[in-house]
C-alpha cells in the first residue's frame, strides 16, 4: 500500500510523526505540504474518504488561519470554497496529513496512527 505523508519540515509535530514512522518501519512517500500542496481534487476525495468534517483539515493554530480570519469565515463558506482555500495554501492544512489506502489522518496522534496502520505486524 502506498502511503503519502504530507509534512512541513520546520514543524515539530511533523518531525515527531516522521520519527514515529521511521521507528515503526513504515515507508512513506513524503510530500512537502507547501511546495507540493494537495490539489482540490485530492482534498475533496480525502475529506470524503476520511469521514471527518471538513473543518478538521484546517490548521487552526496557524498564522495564516488567523490572518484570514477563518474562524469567522468557515461556518458561512461552502465546501467547495473551503476545499479551494485549503488547496491554495498548504499552510492552512492540518499537518501532518497521512493518506494510507482508505485511511486519512489529519494531525499526529500515535494511537490513531498505530491503529490505522496496524503497526504491530511490522515490528
Amino acid at each position: 500500500m502506498e502511503i503519502l505523508f504530507f509534512h512541513y519540515p520546520p514543524c515539530s509535530t511533523c518531525r515527531k510523526a516522521g520519527k514515529w514512522l521511521k521507528e515503526h518501519r513504515i515507508e512513506v512517500i513524503p510530500r512537502h505540504i507547501v511546495e507540493e500542496a494537495p490539489t482540490s481534487e485530492e482534498l475533496s476525495e480525502w475529506v470524503a474518504r476520511s469521514g471527518l468534517p471538513l473543518q478538521k483539515f484546517f490548521n487552526t493554530s496557524g498564522q495564516r488561519y488567523r490572518e484570514l480570519n477563518l474562524k469567522e469565515r468557515i461556518p458561512c463558506a461552502s465546501a467547495d470554497e473551503l476545499i479551494n482555500l485549503l488547496a491554495s495554501d498548504g499552510m492552512l492544512i492540518k499537518r501532518p496529513l497521512l493518506i494510507a489506502g482508505e485511511r486519512v489522518l489529519a494531525g499526529f496522534n500515535p494511537q490513531q496512527w498505530e491503529a490505522a496502520l496496524n503497526t504491530q505486524s511490522r515490528q
